[in-house]
């Protein structure tokens, strides 16, 4: 048995087809499927069962894999004692964030980091939350920067902030005169949102929820469900309604625009935005240097503000 027979098995295990395993691990079919067999010629078990499309794991495999990734985990610390040693950081780090982060947050902090560390190479998805703990656990990530808690074992979360959520209205709406509101204001037929599977669509309906607003998601007789902030904040602009936003995405706005935005009533709903990594996680110098550059790059009063009313990311 072989470490590079266990990366073999994982990769497979990750993308349950053997011509994209072997394309990952850069060899060719033949040589992955040869070396796998040996492996399964040593343990004496079937760990695949090839006759299903996409392959899966037999039972006997599932608990080999999760063995083997602990063991290929480990052996990938010695590589980085030795980094640790090194003065400068350097080496790629595979970033997640979902979509209601990304163009707010990476451009505050990504030149910096890349100016401070220019070995670093950083490599950055956007990703639903789901799909990024899934490429946690499968290690194609090695961080992720979404919003928690997630009540998730197999992953730890490192708060970096929190910021609140703001209500953008449409100047023809009755809420626009009211300079803050609160959740039972809200009605849900007025209420643009982002479509199913982002986890800032939960914590609006969980907003909605607890301040009374109706339950359904639509806006008239034109129901459009976006996957962008920056769409539902024009629809708002130039037809009517209005939509949650996160504090983030308001700070650089035209001061015209500015006019559109209103604050929650205190308590306001907070979201907690934190770095998130598998609870075997490696790179951690790379990993601290990441985390210290974003809490230095958020605008002082949302990095001083203490965690109060944090809305739920899962469940109304």
């Amino acid at each position: 048995m072989t470490l590079v027979q266990l990366e073999y098995l994982l990769a497979v295990d990750t993308h349950r087809h053997f011509a994209t395993a072997a394309e990952h691990c850069f060899v060719t079919q033949p040589t992955l499927s040869m070396q796998l067999q040996k492996l399964e010629e040593e343990l004496g078990v079937q760990l695949f069962d090839r006759s299903r499309v996409p392959v899966r794991p037999t039972e006997l495999g599932k608990e080999v894999i999760a063995q083997a990734r602990i063991v290929v985990a480990e052996s990938k610390k010695i590589g980085e004692i030795v980094q640790n040693q090194r003065k400068e950081l350097s080496g790629e780090l595979r970033i997640g964030i979902i979509p209601t982060l990304a163009p707010y947050l990476i451009p505050l902090f990504v030149t910096s980091f890349m100016e401070k560390y220019p070995e670093v190479r950083l490599v950055v998805q956007e990703l639903l939350t789901e799909e990024i703990v899934q490429k946690l656990g499968h290690e194609l990530l090695d961080v992720g920067l979404l919003v928690t808690p997630l009540e998730d074992k197999s992953i730890k979360e490192l708060p970096l902030f929190y910021e609140t959520f703001v209500a953008y209205i449409n100047p023809g709406h009755p809420l626009a005169k009211n300079t803050s509101i609160a959740p039972e204001q809200l009605d849900m037929d007025e209420l643009w949102v982002l479509h199913e599977g982002h986890c800032f669509r939960s914590q609006v309906l969980n907003i909605c929820n607890r301040g009374g607003g109706k339950a359904s998601a639509s806006a008239g007789h034109f129901d459009y469900k976006s996957g962008s902030l920056e769409t539902l904040k024009r629809i708002v602009e130039t037809q009517h309604g209005l939509t949650l936003l996160p504090e983030l995405s308001v700070l650089d706005m035209p001061k015209e625009k500015q006019a559109l935005v209103h604050t929650f009533q205190e308590p306001q709903p907070q979201r907690e935005v934190s770095l998130v990594v598998h609870r075997s996680f490696l790179k951690k110098k790379l990993i601290d240097a990441l985390q210290q550059e974003i809490v230095a790059a958020v605008p002082q009063h949302i990095r001083s503000r203490q965690k109060e009313q944090v809305v739920k990311v899962r469940g109304v």
